[in-house]
């Protein structure tokens, strides 16, 4: 259902799929993650077509601009005839930074690395020792 009438920001942002449910958007709200113009939105606050807003999802800090308004929840091939992301490139290169630093890192307790890391780490060690055993002799 299209429509230009304002809806309440919670809603439609549960309703482009931005949030699983509209609770979880309302909490953004409430934690001042949803932002106009710096300035945080609260869950009721109506929203029109032409609005931009930010939508803070750390590391980075997504824009977004209306263009469609709807209540009710929509398919996610729909979501570009009411939303259009105007996010900066530098944010979006931040969040491919994140991503590659992310899987890299190997948080404590998440069990034994697989084969190929496995053997990822034995050529980083073997190439250590085979350094150390040319400085010895």
């Amino acid at each position: 259902m299209k429509t230009n009438e304002p809806v309440r920001i919670d809603k439609f942002l549960w309703a482009v799929r931005l949030f699983k449910t509209r609770s979880l958007a309302a909490e953004a709200c409430e934690k001042n993650r949803v932002t106009i113009n710096g300035s945080p939105l609260k869950a009721s606050r109506m929203i029109k077509p032409g609005d931009t807003f930010e939508l803070r999802q750390p590391p980075i800090t997504r824009s977004f601009r209306v263009k469609q308004t709807s209540g009710n929840r929509m398919g996610a091939k729909l979501v570009p005839d009411f939303l259009e992301d105007v996010t900066t490139p530098e944010q979006l290169q931040l969040l491919e930074m994140a991503k590659m630093a992310q899987s890299l890192n190997r948080p404590k307790g998440l069990g034994r690395p697989t084969k190929k890391e496995r053997r990822d780490l034995d050529d980083l060690f073997e190439s250590d020792w085979d350094e150390e055993e040319e400085h010895d002799s």
